[in-house]
Order: C-alpha cells, then structure tokens, then sequence
C-alpha cells in the first residue's frame, strides 16, 4: 500500500508499517493517525519519541510489556499503565505507536 504524503509516494506494508523506516515524518505519524480517525496530542508524542529512541537504542520496538515498562520508567507511574497506553492509542499501544513512530512490528504482538 502506498501513502501519499506532501507528494511524496511513501511505501507501507499491509498493515501499514513502513517498507523503509528512514521515509519516517511526523507528517507521515499524523497522517495515519488521522486515517485511525485519531488527532496526536502532546502525550501521544510523549510515546512515539520514546519508542523511536529505544529502537535506535536496541534496534527493536518495544512490545506491550517492555513499552508499558519503559513509559513508567521515562514518563512516570501514572503514564506507564496499559490503560493509559490504552487511551492514547485504542488497537493496541505496542503496535499503533510503532506504525505512527515508523516503527516495524514489535516482536511478539499478533
């Protein structure tokens, strides 16, 4: 599936993920964000940049476990709760934060 984002042919998989990850922009985040009839706040960015740095920290992204781990240690208790996670990003924290951060998959999410 192609995007077309400020005329630009971006190139995503059948879920959505991007082919190639350095096609990444926040206009890209935004867009598919809008198509999941989303608007990213500020929290939502909170998440997305942190999961872009521990995947260019660890070369993977986090999963639900690790990202829920993570938020709580970068962000604070109140913020590294699934149910939080939840309210950000409805289909699943792990997976939609890592598609709108242009992100591949986290292993373990079906």
């Amino acid at each position: 599936m192609d995007l077309e984002i400020n005329g630009q042919s971006i190139e995503t998989d059948d879920q959505g993920y991007l082919v190639n990850l350095s096609d990444w922009s926040k206009d890209l985040a935004a867009e598919l964000a809008k198509r999941d009839d989303l608007e990213l706040s500020d929290s939502h960015w909170e998440v997305i940049n942190l999961i872009r740095k521990f995947y260019e920290d660890n070369g993977t992204a986090p999963a639900m476990r690790a990202l829920t781990k993570l938020a709580k240690t970068e962000l604070g208790k109140d913020k590294g709760d699934s149910k939080y996670l939840y309210t950000l990003f409805p289909y699943g924290p792990g997976k939609q934060a890592a598609r709108y951060a242009g992100l591949p998959k986290p292993t373990g999410c079906v």
